[in-house]
């Protein structure tokens, strides 16, 4: 695609994330949202609003099909990523689609294929990778700052715990939450070899019903050698938690970012701060950044990153944690067929 083209852009899913998505286009050169879409009318009316779009359709299909239209942007629910990617990539139109492709390895698998057959310009919303913090240490791993690598922790804490509705259509814990620190442990150090892990219902017991746990630990090793576990939990009342550490020979990056507003208040022998509330405040850059990359990526003709492979391959490792939890015993990653 030529650096001089609009590109025309189909939004498909008009939620919470998917308003957060079109303010953010609207903001970005060389891009206009043409078409919206959600089944419910009055969203659907709403998203084209915010965009200045000129078309609210209730028929994701017709948006893709919309004259004009380059790109499709797909912030629908989970089950429907991989009918929408796959139409998309059909109709010849790149994709950038919230992530999963989809909750079972063999329909991810199937996707992958056809997005690969087709040559379609597919990226998967893994935010993280955007945020300033996880892109600086990249960077810093990359050229070699830590030395040989020897350590990854990462801990997540989501402040409120999910409806039972949620729970029992999300994939659970392992594919639905601790998927992004197992993305960044591919991310920064590289692909993993075996897992152990442990989880338990310690805060609501609708995970039980769910089937679920809300609170786990997992132990990593990775083919490089590199030791690393992750911390996972449902709930935090103090706030949106999120830290990553990666320690090497020489030196550790470590991403962290607690205090919101840049004010500490000091009063008789104490202080104070503000934490993050949830993700949409904490990554507010990094989803800006993602969309971005993936309309640069399109106008100089360079694949978007992370791709459908990445996707498939983040979610084996999911898949190879929640067999681990589930049957109490390491689980090889190799052991995970699609």
């Amino acid at each position: 695609m030529a650096t001089t083209d609009t590109i025309g852009v189909a939004f498909l899913g008009v939620g919470r994330m998917g308003e957060t998505h079109l303010r953010n286009i609207a903001g970005l050169h060389g891009v206009r949202v043409l078409a919206v879409a959600d089944p419910r009318p009055e969203a659907a009316e709403r998203g084209r609003a915010l965009a200045n779009a000129e078309a609210a359709l209730t028929d994701v299909g017709q948006a893709i099909t919309y004259p004009g239209v380059d790109a499709v942007i797909i912030v629908t629910p989970t089950e429907t990523h991989a009918r929408l990617i796959e139409a998309a990539a059909r109709a010849g139109k790149a994709v950038f689609s919230e992530k999963p492709i989809a909750l079972d390895l063999g329909e991810t698998s199937r996707v992958v294929r056809l997005v690969q057959e087709r040559g379609a310009a597919v990226q998967i919303g893994f935010m993280r990778r955007f945020d300033p913090g996880y892109a600086r240490a990249k960077a810093r791993i990359g050229a070699g700052d830590l030395g040989r690598l020897e350590t990854f922790r990462a801990l997540s804490r989501d402040t409120y715990p999910p409806s039972l509705e949620f729970l029992r259509g999300s994939g659970g814990l392992f594919l639905d939450m601790a998927v992004h620190d197992l993305d960044l442990a591919r991310f920064l150090v590289g692909e993993v070899e075996e897992v152990q892990a442990w989880g338990a219902v310690l805060i609501d017991d609708r995970f039980a019903q769910a089937n679920d746990a809300d609170t786990a630990v997992t132990l990593l090793r990775f083919q490089n050698g590199v030791l690393g576990v992750t911390e996972t939990s449902r709930r935090s009342n103090w706030g949106y938690d999120i830290r990553t550490e990666v320690a090497g020979s020489l030196g550790k990056v470590v991403i962290e970012a607690p205090q919101k507003t840049p004010l500490r208040f000091a009063r008789d022998f104490s202080s104070s701060y503000d934490h993050f509330e949830n993700f949409p405040d904490r990554f507010e850059h990094a989803y800006r950044s993602q969309l971005q990359s993936f309309f640069q990526d399109l106008q100089v003709g360079r694949k978007p990153s992370p791709g459908p492979e990445d996707a498939l391959e983040t979610l084996r490792l999911a898949v190879a944690v929640t067999k681990s939890w589930r049957e109490q015993r390491p689980v090889k990653v190799a052991e995970i067929q699609t």
